[in-house]
């Protein structure tokens, strides 16, 4: 995945129609579906004589009106997902998701930096400057100062080793090369 320019605007206007959007359409078909199968296989509780207290026991019913609610949204931002309207939207979700991949070999990550590894070199620089992207696009700057720092340790290792290293450089498949610890 290659890094590229995001306008923020367009990338928080989108977000939040996708967002309002989305709850909407699982808040009503939740409801629909949940009324539909109440209503084909739901509880009479008309001839149960129940107190006003006691469950109906439609809950399951409920709950898969939701699940389908779910499988239907995702199902529609699946199919929608290379919309030039959701591109902004759908670059910073696979990005993100990128991270929690890099983030959960972290730890070898930087143990093979340490031991000056250069994809691990690389995948940190496009680790951090890619965190850094969506940290100001999503208005997260409570943890810039920490991420300015590991990106000018980073930084000074690489010019140390006299490397020329990029985040244009890192490909995804260095992260299956980087799976055991040096």
């Amino acid at each position: 995945m290659k890094l590229r320019e995001i306008d923020k605007n367009i990338y928080k206007k989108n977000l939040n129609i996708v967002s309002v959007g989305l709850v909407a359409g699982l808040i009503i078909l939740s409801l629909a579906f949940g009324t539909a199968l109440i209503a084909i296989f739901g509880v009479d509780t008309s001839l149960a004589n129940a107190a006003a207290s006691e469950s109906t026991g439609n809950f399951y019913l409920n709950l898969l009106g939701v699940i389908l609610a779910a499988v239907v949204c995702g199902g529609g931002l699946w199919r929608i997902k290379d919309n030039p309207f959701l591109a902004e939207v759908y670059y910073v979700w696979r990005l993100k998701a990128l991270h929690n991949r890099i983030y959960r070999r972290l730890k070898i990550i930087k143990s093979a930096a340490g031991a000056d590894n250069l994809d691990a070199l690389i995948t940190l620089s496009f680790y951090y400057t890619s965190q850094k992207q969506v940290y100001l696009l999503d208005n997260n700057t409570l943890t810039m100062p920490k991420l300015e720092l590991d990106i000018a340790q980073l930084e000074e290792t690489i010019t140390g080793l006299g490397l020329s290293v990029s985040p244009d450089m890192f490909e995804e498949s260095m992260l299956s090369e980087l799976k055991t610890e040096s």
